[in-house]
């Protein structure tokens, strides 16, 4: 949040020349007459994130294997949840946007959830939240990365090389063959991934998803020492840098938006109405919608200690699309003749401002008050 915010104060005083020329800054690495020359944005975007999805394949594995989607009954709920919350804020987006070819690439953006940011609003409430949000809120938000995983790799992807996707098909059976036989050397994994990184950059799809897919293949249990885990160890290694290093540093590269002359006319084109009511009201009406009609149809059912306002409150957050709606803007309109960085932007922050705020106040509504609050 403090990052987002000094990106404003870079992009809107004096400061936005300097701001700018750093974003811009091209950093090359060569070897021989291989290069990969990008500006510092880029670097960030397509480098730097590529950690952070390797960090969500982690989480995503661990729950899988023995976190809280082990168990069926945890999987229904936030699973159509997460459904809805995507399906319905796309369709938003589109209505908006129907008319113009150019915008309809960014129909994705809406559909994500930040869940650092849904958690730390969260958190603001302290002990009120029963264990039964939390544990809804995160595994809704893993369906929703999941459905962001799929939507980069099969709508934002470039021109597609095969020699560069053939390198990336041969690294996957050494990766398979590391992990059946629990080879525990990060270093190891660590280079083939670096190198099926470099090759998903000149494939033309989306170089975060080598994260992804590295992800799978660290062994759960260790060979030689069961009560270690290998993935538990990275994925502990990797949460300070990445909530304290990679995400500020993305929300300041990407957050920046000049707002000087904007007036009604930028406020209200159709590309940041179209997202901040998606995820304003999108994702309210998608989460909610779904989850009351499954508890109607007998789907599943309302978790304990969970009240129909605190499920709703819960569904508001899920519009806070900050980080990875950014990172998702920053894909649907790279390839577009016409820019549209300052509309996805600003329609993400006003509409992720106001799914925070609506739903702390209506989660700090329904929750229960402790007996020092009370008093």
């Amino acid at each position: 949040m403090i990052a987002a915010a000094f990106a404003m104060v870079c992009a809107n005083t004096p400061l936005q020349p300097y701001y700018s020329l750093i974003l811009d800054t091209q950093v090359a690495v060569s070897v021989g007459t291989f290069e990969i020359a990008k500006p510092l944005l880029l670097w960030i975007n397509d480098g730097l994130m590529a950690v952070f999805f390797f960090l969500v394949g982690l989480e995503l594995k661990r729950e899988l294997m023995e976190g809280e989607l082990v168990d069926p009954r945890n999987i229904v709920l936030p699973g159509i949840g997460a459904i809805g919350g995507m399906a319905i804020p796309a369709a938003i987006y589109i209505f908006f946007n129907l008319d113009d070819s150019s915008a309809m690439s960014g129909w994705a953006i809406p559909a994500a959830t930040d869940i650092a940011f849904a958690l730390g609003v969260l958190a603001l409430l302290g002990s009120r939240v029963p264990t039964a949000i939390k544990i809804f809120l995160t595994s809704l938000a893993i369906f929703d990365d999941i459905g962001a995983i799929i939507i980069i790799a099969v709508f934002y992807t470039a021109k597609i090389s095969l020699t560069s996707l053939l390198i990336v098909a041969c690294c996957i059976p050494l990766l398979l063959l590391f992990n059946r036989r629990q080879v525990e050397s990060k270093s190891l994994y660590m280079l083939v991934g670096l190198i099926m990184w470099v090759a998903m950059l000149k494939s033309g799809v989306h170089a975060t998803l080598a994260g992804v897919i590295l992800a799978m293949f660290i062994p759960m249990k260790s060979k030689s020492d069961p009560e270690r885990s290998p993935l538990r160890e990275m994925e502990r290694d990797l949460h300070t840098v990445v909530a304290f290093w990679i995400l500020p540093i993305f929300a300041f590269a990407n957050a920046g938006i000049t707002l000087t002359g904007v007036g009604a006319e930028q406020l209200l084109h159709n590309v940041p109405v179209g997202i901040a009511l998606g995820l304003f009201i999108g994702k309210q009406l998608g989460v909610f919608g779904f989850c009351w009609l499954a508890i109607k149809l007998s789907l599943t059912r309302l978790p304990r200690g969970v009240s129909w306002s605190s499920l709703y409150g819960t569904a508001a957050l899920c519009g806070i699309g900050f980080t990875m709606s950014l990172f998702i803007g920053s894909l649907a309109f790279e390839e577009t003749d016409i820019n549209r960085v300052f509309d996805d932007r600003l329609g993400i922050i006003i509409g992720s401002l106001a799914s925070g705020l609506f739903g702390y106040l209506i989660l700090n509504k329904s929750l229960p008050r402790r007996a020092a609050d009370r008093d």
